[in-house]
């Protein structure tokens, strides 16, 4: 754990969070995890980031999470590796950077200073720059182009932010056919948009070109139980209800794992160690087999999944459609005989 006195650790939820928001300073993020090596105590890195939170003391925030204790905050800046460096402007909301992986010290340096004298900046000029008539018909356009148009972070299937998330989980839950556009794909857009709408934040939705508002709007209109009708629009009969696709899902092979990454490479120690007891089931030539889906790469199934299992957290192991559990399970059935009994070895 990283040590010096002026970082502070952020506990599981996010609502330790919300100071932040209301911060003066900006802040500087480290998530991390207890089994990842690179930012142990007496590393590099966290000699690194000790001796910035010491130089930057009451200029920049500096907080330590662990990835895995803390999902929600995870899910909040989309951490999908580990460890990532998240750094935030004075606002408390805005990204400025984010460093996946293990940054080279003097880059994490760069980016920690940087933070200093952030401010708010406009896009660079570019040849293909609209005038302000031309955005103001491009924006009319972009609102219009579909009857449900979301702007938001990201794309429906890769959401880069939790509140971009909760409304397209909102909107697909309504069965609504919606457009999207990600806004961090184009400044012009993104700050454009903002000024013609006189609404400061994203998401942002619209129906028939008119905005309705973002996500706390959505959340109040969708309270109702009917989100499709207070918006006033149609709901779209769903080919495949999520439900049904999570009971076939399940049931796709004797023996799968909801994991982070794949088994040639996971994403998070627990994910790791359930891939090695699977792996360690041997008996002669014979290995038990079993499937694995990456829930990093489709958000519906990662969130959908949690509510369908009435289990928060992943990796989950199912057999015969039926769920075994998280790593802590499968560890003590593996230490009892159980596991390999149930497979058959």
């Amino acid at each position: 754990m990283v040590s010096a006195d002026s970082i502070s650790t952020i506990p599981d939820g996010t609502s330790s969070f919300v100071p932040l928001a209301g911060s003066d300073i900006p802040s500087a993020i480290c998530f991390r995890t207890a089994w990842e090596p690179s930012i142990q105590p007496g590393t590099i890195l966290d000699e690194a980031f000790s001796a910035l939170s010491s130089a930057y003391q009451g200029k920049i925030g500096f907080y330590v999470v662990d990835a895995e204790e803390c999902p929600d905050l995870s899910d909040f800046f989309c951490i999908e590796i580990v460890p990532t460096f998240v750094l935030l402007r004075a606002d408390g909301t805005t990204v400025q950077e984010k460093l996946e992986g293990i940054p080279e010290v003097d880059v994490l340096t760069r980016a920690v200073t940087s933070l200093v004298t952030s401010v708010p900046a406009p896009a660079a000029p570019t040849a293909s720059d609209h005038k302000p008539d031309d955005l103001e018909t491009r924006l009319t356009d972009l609102v219009g182009s579909s009857t449900v148009m979301l702007f938001m972070k990201g794309s429906p299937k890769a959401p880069r932010c939790g509140f971009s998330r909760q409304a397209i989980e909102m909107l697909d839950k309504a069965s609504l056919a919606y457009g999207t556009f990600d806004i961090l794909s184009n400044e012009e857009v993104r700050q454009g948009l903002k000024k013609f709408s006189d609404w400061p934040t994203y998401p942002q939705l619209y129906v028939n070109g008119e905005l309705m508002g973002g996500v706390d709007i959505i959340k109040e209109m969708n309270e109702g139980g009917n989100l499709a009708q207070e918006l006033g629009v149609e709901a779209v009969p769903a080919q495949e209800s999520l439900q049904e696709r999570l009971s076939k899902l399940v049931r796709r092979s004797r023996v799968i794992l909801f994991m982070k990454g794949v088994p040639s490479a996971p994403k998070c120690g627990f994910s790791r160690q359930v891939v090695e007891i699977l792996e360690g089931l041997v008996e002669g030539d014979r290995r038990v087999p079993y499937d694995t889906f990456n829930i990093l790469e489709d958000e519906e199934v990662r969130q959908g999944l949690k509510t369908f299992s009435d289990w928060p957290t992943y990796p989950q192991l199912y057999v015969d459609g039926e769920l075994l559990g998280g790593i802590d399970i499968i560890r003590e059935m593996k230490e009892s005989g159980d596991l390999d009994y149930l497979l058959d070895f």
